[in-house]
């Protein structure tokens, strides 16, 4: 990627789910610094030392799944149904995805929403004329945060018989 990049052909080079240990070992190796970390990041999986370690090293932290990802093996809540979110959006008169989406604005990161519903998608885009006062902001850094569970999945293929071989890593990133 380097490469590319000095060639031209790459105007930055940008890194998905690295943890603050794999960036830290990155940056000791690269020439070029990422640009940005793309990792799922939401009020119910904060990922507060990787957001402070980006800051502090100017790698801008992109949010997928910024509505959190509610019915997947990997996490264990629904940030839509936070309580403490749900409260804050009664307050200001907005959606628990708006808030769950400003919340990331207003941390700094770019956000990744994704929807089919063409009303929702608009409302999405309704985060960026208005914010989430200090006090109510403030409220956010109690919601437990997740547990992640990293599944992965190898299929492996002999004579045409697929077996899977399932390894679960419970990890507190």
């Amino acid at each position: 990627m380097e490469k590319l990049y000095d060639a031209g052909k790459a105007r930055a080079i940008g890194v998905s789910n690295f943890s603050t240990k794999k960036l830290g070992d990155l940056l000791v190796v690269a020439r070029v610094r990422p640009a940005v970390n793309q990792v799922e990041c939401h009020p119910g999986w904060q990922q507060s030392k990787l957001h402070n370690f980006c800051q502090s090293t100017g790698i801008h932290v992109s949010a997928y799944s910024p509505l959190g990802s509610p019915g997947t093996p990997w996490m264990n809540s629904n940030v839509l149904e936070e309580p403490v979110i749900t409260l804050i959006a009664n307050k200001l008169g907005k959606t628990p995805a708006q808030v769950a989406l400003c919340w990331n604005i207003q941390m700094g990161h770019s956000v990744l929403p994704k929807s089919l519903n063409e009303e929702r998608i608009k409302q999405n885009l309704d985060v960026y004329d208005w914010s989430i006062p200090d006090d109510l902001l403030a409220m956010l850094t109690d919601i437990k945060q997740s547990l992640y569970i990293l599944c992965c999945c190898i299929v492996i293929w002999c004579n045409q018989v697929s077996t899977k071989v399932f390894f679960y890593l419970v990890r507190a990133w």
